[in-house]
């Protein structure tokens, strides 16, 4: 591989996160490093440890970070995502404190439901005092994670979930308004379609404690809905996680109710579940074609996709017994996309646009109907993920398949860098911006496409100030043929945000990581539109940002672009 393939922001980030150092002291080139995972993961086949080299090496297909980190290593940990149980007694909460400690030292993130937990100032018989309820525990987690770091390369993230019947759950909306507080958590309530009911409705709802199923407090469901979409505005949390919508999808119903998610809430997994993922650089398929996608180039790298990450689960050393089991008896993967707004760029149709939307449903499709052949060939060489008979799979019709979920669309935050390729399915956030990561360092981005334009046109420096400070295109001197295709977050609608998630959700097992990205001057009846629209659509979850909502965001745009433009 040459480097050349790798921009130098690309490289820091290797280099500060990934390349291990040698015994006397100089660190792995990035060939090395992706020799290192692809022999490792191919267990002794040396045609698939070429393959993987090969997909890998060309920025073509990229693991989660874990497998990129750990592989090769003693006992390396290479799942990303993981969700743990939390009891209603103070024994077993000390046990899940544990195993989380020994994830994030590993790599992995962490989800919890905190919904069996009684509520805060709720009897204590044990002791005759008083519960610290489910905030408290959350901020007793946050405390672990803000100790330890992840091999010493960076900081554990976790999901925090809560029921949107619970007794305390009017306070854990409001749980982040500072935003200083509980910094290593991502907070989500978990609404079911009851609840929804209720707020179109105008009906009542009853807060419970989940002891005994008792009503608490009764309350308008609406008062509920506005305080969530009113807190989202304010800080961009909690988001929503349409609990009923997941069920009916889980692939083993029979082994249990889904209650919680991976940290950025694409991955839905029961207690002591975990995933491993990884994402196709659709850069690697734009062809000149007829219609602009080398399918046949797609299909293979699906395939390398699906054969890396079933073998993931082979070479992973779980933190925990449980999950090790649960991991070989339902091998769930997650195979996803990153670089769909590059894709767009290159074929000429606007992000947002009814093209794009069908453009997103094919390649899903395309995804997902390819990973179900491959996944339908391994069952037969091994044999089908554990429950199969009772799985929704079986329900469905679907021949017998060796991993019990396939899809998921990750958000692909460092190894989308690492690739030049946009993040995930998102739009491009602006074509010049500064990152902030690694522990307060800045990165300035400039995004290829842009680059070409710029030297096309004769945009100057200037331009590329203007870009970067606003985050949009409108006010530079270009055609606006070209302003039409290259739109930003700033340029889009919720509508077109949460429409790309709808698409992308129809054809993936798991969940789509997507962040329905508001303009500055926004409204809080926005995300309320953007949050029932989600739910209308069958989107398994919601998340929503509004620009400039929180001082150190990781993308940062000087000014709302809407009030660049009036100004």
């Amino acid at each position: 591989m040459s480097h050349a393939q790798l921009t130098p922001n690309a490289l820091t980030v290797l280099k500060q996160r990934y390349l291990w150092r040698k015994k006397k002291g100089s660190q792995e080139s990035p060939e090395e490093m992706f020799h290192r995972v692809a022999k490792s993961v191919s267990r002794g086949s040396k045609s698939l440890e070429k393959r993987f080299f090969d997909a890998m090496s060309a920025l073509e297909f990229l693991p989660n970070s874990p497998t990129l980190m750990n592989a090769g290593k003693k006992n390396g940990q290479l799942a990303a995502c993981f969700v743990l149980p939390i009891p209603d007694d103070l024994s077993g909460i000390m046990d899940t404190l544990k195993a989380t400690a020994l994830i994030h030292q590993s790599g992995g993130g962490t989800g919890f439901s905190f919904s069996t937990l009684r509520g805060e100032k709720s009897s204590v018989n044990s002791s005759g005092g008083y519960a610290a309820g489910p905030i408290g525990f959350l901020s007793l987690f946050n405390e672990l994670t803000q100790t330890i770091k992840q091999g010493g390369l960076r900081r554990g993230a976790n999901m925090g979930v809560l029921q949107v019947d619970h007794a305390d759950v009017e306070a854990f909306i409001n749980c982040k308004s500072n935003i200083n507080k509980i910094t290593n958590f991502n907070i989500s309530v978990a609404v079911t379609d009851n609840f929804m009911k209720a707020v179109r409705n105008a009906g009542s709802w009853n807060l419970k404690d989940p002891r005994d199923g008792k009503t608490v407090k009764s309350v308008r469901a609406k008062e509920i809905f506005d305080s969530l979409c009113l807190a989202a505005w304010t800080t961009g949390e909690p988001g929503l996680i349409f609990i009923d919508e997941i069920n009916r999808n889980n692939p083993t119903p029979t082994a249990g109710e889904i209650e919680a998610t991976n940290p950025c809430g694409e991955q839905p997994l029961l207690p002591y579940e975990a995933c491993n993922l990884g994402s196709i650089n659709l850069n690697a398929i734009f062809s000149l074609g007829s219609d602009g996608v080398d399918w046949n180039k797609f299909g293979h790298l699906i395939e390398t996709g699906v054969l890396f990450l079933d073998q993931v689960i082979d070479c992973c050393h779980y933190p925990l017994a449980e999950i090790n089991k649960l991991c070989h008896a339902h091998r769930k993967i997650g195979l996803g996309v990153m670089g769909f707004a590059d894709l767009l760029l290159k074929l000429k149709i606007p992000y947002g646009s009814p093209e794009s939307l069908k453009l997103a449903d094919k390649v899903m499709r395309f995804v997902r109907d390819q990973c179900i052949q491959v996944s339908q060939k391994l069952a037969q060489v091994s044999e089908p993920f554990e429950g199969y008979s009772k799985s929704l799979w079986k329900k469905r019709g679907i021949k017998p398949l060796r991993n019990a979920a396939l899809t998921t669309v990750a958000p692909t935050g460092t190894i989308s860098l690492l690739a030049n390729a946009s993040a995930g399915i998102e739009p491009v956030f602006s074509y010049a911006y500064q990152r902030h990561v690694l522990d307060g360092e800045v990165l300035w981005e400039i995004h290829p496409q842009f680059k070409t334009l710029m030297e096309r046109h004769n945009l100057r420096y200037t331009d590329l100030e203007t870009c970067a400070k606003e985050g949009t295109l409108v006010n530079l001197p270009l055609p606006d043929e070209i302003k039409s295709i290259f739109l930003t977050t700033g340029d889009l609608s919720f509508e077109n945000h949460v429409k790309i998630q709808a698409a992308f959700q129809k054809h993936s097992d798991s969940g789509v990581s997507k962040t329905i990205n508001l303009r500055q001057c926004s409204s809080v009846e926005e995300v309320k539109k953007a949050f029932q629209l989600a739910y209308e659509l069958r989107c398994k979850g919601i998340t929503v940002y509004r620009d400039g909502s929180r001082p150190n965001q990781v993308l940062q745009l000087d000014s709302c672009p809407d009030c660049a433009r009036i100004s």
